[in-house]
């Protein structure tokens, strides 16, 4: 049995197809305050639905009962419910779900986090990811940390100010460093792969996409897809810094964190991953000829 943790947002609920694709007994937690849209998906991919939180350490005794593989991908940095700070879920959370499934005895947990980036570039969500992979390290239970790069899906959309259908596209930094745009599709095959093979125990593997790109080269691939120049917003460094420097909560303080993480560069390579997890990695352009699609 495979518990997913996380199970409702988009990267969970891939976990779940996946290994529901491969034949693999799945189990859901899902929260008393999750979409009802969400749940039923999960329903329709035949996972098993178990209601509970990671503040709530029964719940997750319950939930880890049984189980042989645990992945987690629970966040609160997005939750838009009232108590769900980075403290109580990413840390405090994670670790009570760490706990429950050492208690169960479960024979490999694997915890998505993201790439932890230069040191000098500290926030709370970090430290929280930090702590439960060190958590992790200590618990005596096999283990596997999966640090995905920069998630197109999530920084080549609207919300974040890369609005491709309006051809409008913002660049945080300078826009030539590289990055190594990896698809939540690509992280989630990685990770239920990873969790099947003995060398990934007791191992950090990075995960990012086909080829580093710089967002100036990324807006031209979009421009050249779309048939248009783009109208360019640039938020430099030093204001990314400004904005660190005055956030007013954990939540302001994270968001550059990430930004700064944005702006200096990530470069993975993936070869010798690849050839432990074949795999055809996704594209800057294969996704731009998605959005681009509608």
């Amino acid at each position: 049995m495979n518990l997913v943790v996380g199970a409702t947002g988009v990267l969970g609920t891939e976990i779940c197809s996946q290994l529901a694709r491969k034949g693999k007994r799945v189990r859901a937690l899902v929260r008393k305050s999750s979409s009802p849209e969400r749940v039923e998906a999960l329903r329709k991919l035949g996972a098993e639905l178990v209601t509970g939180d990671v503040t709530d350490r029964a719940s997750l005794d319950a939930a880890c009962r049984g189980v042989h593989t645990v992945f987690s991908t629970a966040t609160a940095i997005q939750s838009q419910q009232e108590g769900n700070t980075l403290d109580r879920v990413d840390r405090e959370g994670q670790a009570n779900l760490v706990d429950a499934a050492a208690a169960a005895g479960v024979k490999r947990f694997v915890f998505i986090s993201f790439r932890m980036g230069r040191d000098d570039v500290d926030f709370p969500l970090r430290a929280a990811k930090r702590a439960t992979a060190e958590r992790l390290r200590s618990s005596g239970m096999p283990w596997t940390v999966i640090e995905a790069s920069i998630f197109m899906e999530v920084w080549l959309g609207p919300h974040l100010g890369f609005d491709a259908a309006n051809g409008r596209a913002r660049v945080i930094g300078s826009g030539d460093q590289k990055i190594s745009w990896v698809s939540y599709y690509d992280v989630a095959a990685i990770a239920v792969a990873a969790a099947e093979s003995a060398d990934a125990e007791n191992q950090t593997i990075a995960v990012g996409g086909p080829e580093a790109l710089s967002p100036h080269e990324v807006i031209r691939i979009f421009e050249g897809k779309a048939g248009r120049k783009f109208e360019i917003e640039r938020l430099p460094e030093t204001a990314i810094e400004q904005m660190r420097a005055s956030a007013k909560n954990p939540v302001e303080e994270t968001f550059a964190g990430l930004m700064l993480f944005y702006a200096r560069g990530d470069e993975i390579e993936m070869r010798d991953t690849l050839r432990r997890y074949p795999r055809r990695l996704t594209t800057v352009r294969e996704y731009a000829d998605r959005v681009l699609a509608g």
